[in-house]
């Protein structure tokens, strides 16, 4: 199945071949309509091509009408407007099978190039340091940013480059030896690592002589030494442990966790490749590549006169492993806007070696306190733990309220969803390269354009076909939309548009494109439903609204899935 845009320039399409058949045209652009009485799309094809055609735009729009007419199953009217818009109104009934269909077949879009595998990456953490809400946005975007993908019939593989090795290790191995509490580090090996690392960092400020031993730890780790190793190894261990439970309960997946120690043993022949290609040269002690002057980008070290090599050095032999053992159709990075300069850099870097790959950095604002950035140092983090503990308790106090009679197992399990449900729109709601003020009260707030509004009117649905169902009225394969007021015909047009916007927020990888849509969708159909009743009607009209209403609730579904957000049946 097609979005319905294409459909429409299939027709259009036919009668301009017929029209101008050796002409090279532009191609055909069918938009949504900024206004109901300007119809349902636009087209300012007649404009874009009357010097190509040779006449004026409003003459080529009217041959174009005229040719088209109305016998087609799609089209009720043409109108020309101004210069030569062409307005197009769509028939009540192709609507109304266009959206019975809709969740019933498969969406295809065959503008697209999806060969091969999209490569996302995405989260990143550091090992032995607790997630907080700083790896939200990455986390959360970058796995809406694969739903969209596969949804437009990508393969994609999910990545966490996990930040598993460099000089953090040196420290915590010192620490591990010499602060660590066993009976803590059992019951939470994380948290008591990342106190341990805490430790370091105090002490070393008054003792210096620590930096050093740290480094002698980490060269003993980087040469192979057996018990640095097996720490290292542990260190990892227990920290995706305890990953993978705040991914479980955000219903976060991924296909490879590729940290920098995996492309550890490939730097080097990344350097010699790019020494021979002169494109390293010595500067100081350093490797270091230089740009044209018209490339903006300061130079980018890739080996320090002491021989470690850098994230750059790390990125470039990354791209290197995913060009040598994938096909791949681009690759996707997620990270905060504070690193944009440094993708810059490899990326022009990778070029410069001729490897043709399309890259994408896809940067974020950061999040914050009103008072500054969150640090793990200074200790002033909210960790992502407590934030989808507290959604929990909010959404929990909520249901309390206003659905006391439900049990607790299922007051539990709706809070769950509807509590991580929150935390997760109220960022993906934001446009994405805003810096967000972290505030309790809006990042779970449950009023207005949020998650739960939405599942809300999903679960108000399931009620009405509940309803509907102990009527003995319920909706079939030959159940047909039958559109009999404007702010149905308004409804049901809308719901036609959901393909198109998953399109464009995956083009444009913001997710805030789709969380307009939708709530604009739930928005119509509390309208629909206050204005058009749906159970007191007779037969054909009921089934109808029902058969709309089920649509509707199966796009809510869809969408907040494509954003990893669950729905519930009641709240």
């Amino acid at each position: 199945m097609l979005r319905i845009e294409k459909y429409i320039e299939e027709v259009f399409m036919t009668a301009i071949h017929k029209l101008y058949p050796d002409k090279e045209l532009k191609p055909i652009e069918i938009s949504i309509a900024t206004n109901e009485k300007f119809g349902d799309f636009q087209t300012n094809f007649a404009m874009m091509n009357s010097k190509i055609i040779g006449g004026n735009p409003r003459k080529i729009a009217e041959e174009i009408v005229n040719e088209i007419g109305t016998c087609n199953h799609l089209i009720e009217k043409l109108e020309i407007a101004g210069p030569g818009f062409i307005n197009i109104f769509l028939k009540d009934e192709y609507l109304g099978e266009y959206v019975s269909k809709m969740t019933t077949e498969k969406f295809e879009y065959t503008e697209l190039n999806t060969k091969g595998d999209v490569i996302i990456d995405y989260s990143s953490p550091n090992i032995a340091k607790r997630m907080h809400i700083g790896h939200l946005r990455s986390t959360i975007i970058g796995d809406a940013v694969k739903r969209l993908y596969n949804f437009l019939g990508y393969h994609t593989v999910a990545d966490n480059h996990i930040g598993d090795w460099g000089t953090q290790f040196g420290k915590l191995i010192i620490g591990y030896r010499k602060w660590l509490d066993k009976e803590a580090y059992e019951k939470n090996p994380i948290e008591e690592l990342e106190r341990v690392y805490v430790e370091f960092s105090k002490e070393s400020e008054n003792d210096p002589s620590l930096d050093d031993l740290a480094r002698e730890e980490l060269k003993k780790l980087q040469d192979g030494d057996k018990e640095n190793y097996a720490l290292w190894q542990e260190f990892i261990k227990v920290s995706l442990d305890e990953y993978n439970k705040l991914y479980n309960r955000m219903g976060i997946t991924f296909d490879t966790y590729y940290g920098e120690s995996f492309y550890h043993n490939m730097m080097p022949a990344v350097l010699d490749e790019l020494v021979e290609k002169g494109l390293a040269v010595e500067d100081q002690g350093a490797k270091v590549v230089f740009f044209d002057e018209k490339d903006n980008l300061h130079p980018c070290i890739v080996q320090k006169k002491d021989g470690a090599f850098l994230y750059s050095t790390s990125d470039i032999a990354t791209v290197k492993f995913r060009k040598e053992n994938y096909d791949i159709n681009r690759l996707i990075y997620l990270t905060d806007e504070r690193q944009q300069d440094h993708f810059k850099q490899f990326f022009k870097i990778t070029e410069m070696l001729g490897w043709d790959i399309e890259k994408i950095h896809i940067w974020f604002g950061i999040m914050r306190f009103a008072d500054g950035v969150f640090s793990t140092r200074k200790g002033n983090v909210i960790r992502l733990e407590q934030l989808l503990d507290e959604g929990k308790k909010r959404a929990l106090e909520v249901i309390e309220e206003k659905n006391p009679s439900l049990s607790d197992e299922e007051k539990n399990n709706i809070a769950e969803v509807v509590g991580v449900g929150a935390i997760k729109y109220a960022d993906l709601s934001q446009n994405r390269q805003s810096p967000i003020i972290f505030e309790w009260d809006k990042v779970l707030s449950f009023e207005g354009n949020t998650a739960p509004y939405l599942q809300y009117s999903y679960a108000r649905i399931q009620s009405i076909k509940k309803k509907a169902e102990e009527m003995g009225k319920v909706i079939t394969a030959d159940t047909k939309i039958v559109i009999k007021d404007k702010i149905e015909r308004n409804l049901v047009t809308f719901l036609t548009l959901f393909p198109t916007m998953v399109l464009k927020a995956g083009e444009t990888y913001k997710p805030n494109l789709l969380t307009d849509y939708l709530f604009d969708l739930a928005k119509k159909f509390n309208t629909f439903y206050n204005a058009c009743p749906i159970l007191n009607q007779e037969d054909e009209v009921l089934l109808s609204r029902l058969l709309i209403a089920d649509r509707t609730a199966e796009i809510l579904r869809q969408g907040l899935d494509l954003l990893g957000i669950k729905t519930v049946d009641r709240m």
